[in-house]
């Protein structure tokens, strides 16, 4: 929010400076309670008679040097000489009594005084405007001037006898102003001003065409023939507001307050509204004070229009804006966090709020080239508004929206409209197959003016800018010619609209002495000074010529223009672009602007830290983890219509669901979830369902493997491959996997192993496929193996693609391919454990396995099939749970690798929890050595002390109803589980829900030959501060996530918090020792930062599923989860993906921004997650 803080500063600040009551000092004016106006009138549409008649001579000296004593003098001889003597110019008279008998006699004194308007309006009446009166006409006065610009600047409020304000726009042309003062002007322009029958306009009129022969010597005059000098009709207005349109103004507003009001509520989502027309208030009138500054700047003159019809447009068109975007943000999944709601909101809306700014900009462009020329500034003041609009609502309005979503005052109407917004939504064409058939009965739907009329179609809205816009335009347009009708206002726009346009088609072109004026190099012609004419003064004259009337029509003459020879009229200094009162500004003005935008800058910045102190404290939690990782749900639900049945990911993001009904899809998760569906093949109806799918290292092939075929499909161009026949005997396979070596160049093999203890190869560019015998008895778990090279494994780590299987009787084999096929060897354990294993977990990173028996794992070195060591399990592992993370510190290449932590995580068959057994080394900055084949060497290349198994510290942590879980390369473990049915399942589970549940921890230090002591914690978890607890109002299960942020946090937690209460109170002794003393403690969840959970708002048929589907990794942090006919997205932390390799550093980092503290720990360290069977 405070990026747009300076911007609004920045434009608002100026706005003093920029504006003045007139005109007179070189800034805009202000817009007043009036319309006011100054356009031609078309001659031939309407026999308009003019009130008055102007005839004036315009005067030059050099360029820009108007204001010269020889120059005033000049024009002084000039006036004297058309006008008769003006000196002491005084046209009250006794007596009003005079006859002009001679009409082309030049009048007496005392006759053309008597017909002064002073004396009585008649149709003879007349007066002139002229500098020279700042001297009296006097031309003594004139010489003796010390300083005539000070003269000049003083009397710019200066009275004639008609109380007509001399000012600078009317006696001057081509004026140049400097702090606020007067400095040069190019032209002295004396005005008359005469009724019809005037004889004074006679005189005038003789004078000026005797002037064009009698004054060459000293003067340069054009038109040299100045007898026939063209002229115009022009209207000048000053309508003050009035009644009527006090009363349509106030209606307008208060039905547009009614309005906002009324859409407002309809929004049950939003609880704090006031705040909300708060901000969209101070949005409106920010919008509206940065116009006027850019349209001052631009010199855009607002002092047409009343200053009260500014701001209703632009609140019609900003309110569409503001309620579709609360719309969206309605719409928007609930699971996902703050800021993705408010960006895939913005993201949906945005283009129509961007289209209809186009749109209105536009529209505006075409209105102002049928109107008046105040209207074509309204105009573009509205264009600037607009964008301004559109700024501050993509950044203050967002800003504020962003909190309110934040501080969970849309979270109750989002969870509870979303599910019916999704069930309700009709599926798209792309969902089903061809001959799906809905099993919901179709609802009939209303027509469309039902809904409109009912308030269900936001249609008024969208249209509603629109019709506002171009109702006050015909009203305004309307205004300036008030003497019609509406009807002939809109004629006169669309069928005369060109020749009533704006100001550059519908001024008159002064043709008589245009093209001898260009050598002039005017700095102002008489089309534009009739233009910048104060309409204090049109008032004025108003007052005068008609009294009761507001607008008066002039017929103005081309002037006379006189240049004084030997003048240099070459431009020496050109025209700035900008108004004089912006240079002011920045020349007097710069060192306060920049202070006030730093120190309002900067307030803003500590207001906003003191308005969410108390959310940042909250969210602080420990100062020791500033960056821990959040837990966020998505849902991916437009892709099947029955429920999800497959799932298969890669590292790098991509997702292949297969549904019940029969259709595949690939998600693209980096691409923020964009899917597509195979499209059929030919003979693709005839097969089976899927059985399973794999996807190579690269994410280039999909294979799907069904009981009879496996067919390719080409991930990057999108195109089916070739197939190849198999018959798996109705059974389905224990492994399916890419081979990462080619036969071909064309496409890799696909191993298949089968649970009758044989593998198939196969080679779908050649049709061929190849069987080899594993074992001779049933397989029970089978996983694919490619070891990494390292010297310390010898020669099997060689890079070579094996599969390690266990079979029925308990027995381990290693398959390795081999040119004539595939060779299998049991792997003879040196072990005298009775119990048989049941499923393998591969380590390819140490060439190793660990063979898990129902109470222990066997880790064994896979080229000497030696037993490495054996972890012991007092709790049942459940067949096919296993997996394993553990991390290795920097080791030499000659040396044993070292691990800073192993963790074995596994479902117990006894209670259903998840387990999860880390071991860790006896110092906290020390490693534990993988084998003994290098004892010697007890420290790491950093210097850490080393440890063998046997040394180890052991933690044991239980996290009771885990549901469906999984455990993840950065280090996590996330699951997902149903809330209501904690504590039926097992009599030892906790009877909490939701976010309430238990987490039992007992925590064994043990050391072989030493006594072993458990130190029990059992710790509630509470919600985090930005967690909230799912609604059971509706009585049915609730479906939740949850996660272990850091499994060797947890451990280290777990050794660092159980001493603490033990009955000696001798920490150290404990950890080292293992003392058989027991304490029990009690925390809170909150204070675990490893732990949280997070409440995943469903659909309604989501809720009907009472099993999870599939589950697959993806990514170093992320899970697809299959949720009936959904998936859930779920990640913790920031997701990275990309190639495995690449994964691996992914992890690593993420695992780093777990905690500060263990940021020091697990320096230097790469994360591992071992192949899961």
């Amino acid at each position: 929010m405070t990026a747009e803080e300076p911007i609004a500063t920045a434009l608002i600040y100026p706005i003093p400076f920029l504006y003045a009551p007139d005109f007179t000092s070189g800034a805009s004016g202000l817009p007043h309670h009036v319309w006011t106006n100054a356009q031609p009138v078309k001659t031939g549409l309407i026999a308009t008679e003019p009130n008055v008649f102007m005839r004036s001579i315009w005067v030059h000296g050099s360029y820009m040097k108007a204001l010269e004593r020889n120059v005033l003098l000049g024009a002084l001889e000039l006036q004297d000489e058309i006008l008769g003597p003006t000196k002491g110019f005084n046209p009250r008279v006794l007596s009003n009594n005079v006859t002009v008998r001679d009409p082309l006699a030049n009048l007496s004194v005392l006759e053309r005084d008597t017909l002064h308007v002073v004396n009585g309006l008649t149709n003879q009446s007349w007066f002139f405007h002229s500098p020279l009166l700042y001297w009296s006409n006097d031309h003594e006065l004139i010489a003796i001037d010390p300083n005539i610009l000070a003269t000049v600047n003083e009397h710019k409020n200066q009275h004639t006898s008609l109380n007509v304000t001399l000012r600078h726009s009317v006696v001057f042309s081509g004026k140049r102003f400097e702090d606020r003062a007067l400095v040069a002007a190019d032209a002295i322009v004396i005005t008359l001003i005469h009724l019809r029958d005037s004889p004074v306009g006679r005189q005038w009129e003789r004078k000026v065409a005797e002037l064009a022969t009698h004054v060459t010597d000293k003067w340069d005059v054009y038109p040299q023939d100045a007898r026939n000098l063209s002229s115009q009709l022009y209207e000048f207005q000053f309508l003050p507001i009035s009644i009527q349109d006090s009363v349509m103004l106030t209606l307008a507003y208060c039905l547009t307050f009614v309005y906002v009001i009324h859409n407002l509520s309809k929004i049950p989502a939003i609880k704090s509204r006031p705040g909300l027309m708060v901000t969209f208030v101070t949005q409106i009138f920010v919008s509206i004070l940065s116009s006027f500054t850019v349209c001052a700047i631009l010199q855009i003159d607002l002092s047409r229009i009343p200053r009260a019809a500014y701001p209703i447009v632009i609140i019609s068109m900003s309110l569409e804006n503001m309620l579709r975007l609360i719309n969206a943000v309605i719409a928007t999944n609930p699971e996902e966090s703050t800021s993705s709601r408010i960006g895939t909101a913005f993201g949906e809306t945005t283009h129509i709020a961007l289209a209809s700014v186009v749109e209105h900009l536009v529209l505006l462009w075409g209105i102002s080239k049928l109107v008046t020329t105040g209207l074509s500034d309204f105009c573009a003041f509205l264009a600037i508004a607009i964008v301004f609009d559109f700024f501050y609502f993509s950044t203050f309005f967002l800003s504020v929206l962003s909190v309110e979503v934040r501080r969970s005052e849309l979270s109750d109407f989002l969870e509870k409209s979303s599910s019916t917004k999704r069930n309700q939504r009709p599926p798209g064409p792309s969902m089903y197959p061809d001959d799906f058939v809905s099993p919901q009965k179709s609802i009939s739907r209303k027509t469309w003016i039902t809904a409109v009329l009912q308030g269900r179609i936001d249609a008024s809205t969208r249209i509603a800018g629109t019709i506002i816009l171009l109702g006050f335009v015909i009203i305004a347009q309307w205004h300036f010619f008030e003497n019609e009708s509406i009807s002939h206002t809109l004629n006169r726009m669309f069928t005369y609209g060109i020749g009533y346009g704006g100001s550059r088609n519908n001024l008159t072109d002064w043709s008589s002495a245009s093209s001898q004026l260009r050598d002039l190099h005017q700095a102002r012609s008489l089309t534009s000074w009739l233009r910048l004419q104060d309409h204090e003064t049109a008032r004025e004259v108003i007052r005068v010529v008609k009294p009761e009337a507001h607008s008066y029509i002039a017929r103005v003459y081309e002037p006379l223009v006189l240049v004084l020879k030997g003048s240099d009229r070459m431009q020496s200094v050109t025209e700035r672009p900008f108004l004089p009162a912006v240079y002011d500004f920045f020349r007097h003005q710069s060192t306060p602007f920049l202070v006030v935008i730093l120190v309002l800058t900067a307030a803003m910045r500590i207001f906003l830290n003191y308005l969410l102190w108390d959310e940042m404290a909250d969210n602080s939690g420990d100062v020791d983890a500033p960056n821990e990782p959040t837990l966020s749900v998505k849902t991916l639900d437009q892709g099947h219509a029955l429920d999800v049945a497959l799932l298969a990911a890669s590292s790098d993001g991509l997702v292949v669901s297969v549904g019940l009904d029969r259709w595949i899809r690939v998600w693209n998760l980096p691409r923020g979830g964009v899917n597509y569906p195979l499209r059929k093949r030919d003979a693709l109806s005839d097969d089976p369902f899927p059985v399973l799918l794999a996807i190579d290292n690269d994410s280039t092939w999909l294979a799907i493997l069904s009981h009879n075929n496996v067919m390719l499909w080409n991930l990057e161009t999108k195109e089916w491959g070739l197939s190849v026949a198999i018959d798996l005997s109705g059974q389905k396979p224990e492994a399916f996997f890419f081979m990462p070596r080619q036969r071909t160049d064309l496409a890799r093999s696909l191993v298949v192993v089968r649970r009758n203890g044989t593998l198939t190869e196969l080679w779908v560019d050649t049709g061929e496929t190849l069987d080899s015998p594993i074992c001779k008895t049933t397989l029970l778990s089978a996983v694919s193996f490619q070891p990494l090279h390292s010297p310390a494994t010898g020669p099997s780590g060689s890079g070579c693609v094996a599969i390690i299987a266990v079979s029925q009787n308990g027995c381990v084999h290693r398959a390795t391919p081999t040119y004539r096929g595939w060779i299998s060897e049991e792997i003879k354990q040196q072990t005298d454990n009775e119990e048989h294993a049941h499923s393998v977990v591969a380590l390819p990173l140490f060439s190793a396995c660990l063979v898990v028996r129902p109470h222990s794992v066997d880790m064994v070195d896979l080229a000497t099939s030696e037993t490495l060591h054996t972890f012991v399990s007092h709790l049942q592992i459940k067949p096919r749970s296993l997996r394993c993370i553990f991390s290795t510190r920097r080791h030499s290449k000659r040396s044993s690798p070292r691990l800073s932590y192993f963790s074995l995580i596994y479902t117990c068959a006894e209670s259903g929890n998840c387990v999860i057994q880390t071991y860790l080394p006896q110092d906290d900055d020390g490693s534990i050595l993988f084998s003994q084949d290098d004892l010697s060497d007890t420290s790491s290349t950093d210097g850490a002390p080393s440890c063998m198994w046997h040394e180890t510290r052991q933690t044991i942590e239980e996290v009771p109803n885990p549901g469906l879980w999984e455990a993840l390369p950065n280090g996590c473990v996330i699951g997902v589980r149903q809330t209501s049915i904690l504590g039926q399942r097992g009599g030892n589970r906790s009877g909490a829900t939701g976010s309430e549940a238990v987490i039992n921890r007992s925590n064994i230090l043990r050391r072989r030959g030493v006594n072993t002591s458990t130190y029990t914690r059992s710790a509630t978890s509470s919600p985090r501060p930005s967690q909230r607890k799912p609604d059971y109002s509706s009585g049915r299960d609730s479906w939740e996530a949850w996660s272990i942020c850091s499994v060797v946090d947890s451990a280290k937690s777990i050794i660092d918090t159980a001493p603490e209460r033990s009955h000696n109170g001798d920490a150290s002794a404990v950890t080292r020792t293992a003392a058989t003393a027991t304490a029990t403690s009690t925390t809170n969840a909150s204070r675990d930062k490893n732990y949280m959970t997070h409440p995943m708002a469903v659909d309604e048929g989501e809720l009907l599923v009472t099993e999870l589907g599939p589950i697959a990794c993806v990514g170093a942090g992320t899970i697809a989860l299959g949720l009936g006919a959904a998936i859930k997205i779920i990640t913790i932390g920031h997701e990275r993906f990309g190639s495995p390799a690449e994964m691996l550093e992914a992890a690593a980092g993420q695992m780093m921004e777990t905690s500060s503290v263990a940021n020091r720990r697990r320096k230097n360290r790469s994360i591992q997650r071992a192949t899961v069977t």
